[in-house]
């Protein structure tokens, strides 16, 4: 359990790193990334951009 712990931190550090890198390769404005206004927030669920990382991350994972 410490380990996945270990490694969804690890994920989280670097996904936050890489976003502006991302954003500017079309990653969280495709279809299907739901972004809106609540209460003067706003609010942003990548639904989309995570499927699609995640997909690459599998791809990787399975080649190596």
């Amino acid at each position: 359990m410490l380990r996945w712990l270990i490694v969804v931190f690890l994920a989280l550090i670097i996904f936050s790193g890489l976003q502006k890198w991302l954003q500017k390769l079309g990653f969280g404005r495709l279809p299907g990334d739901l972004r809106f206004r609540l209460f003067g927030r706003e609010f942003f669920i990548p639904i989309t951009s995570t499927l699609l990382l995640s997909m690459v991350a599998a791809a990787i994972a399975r080649w190596v």
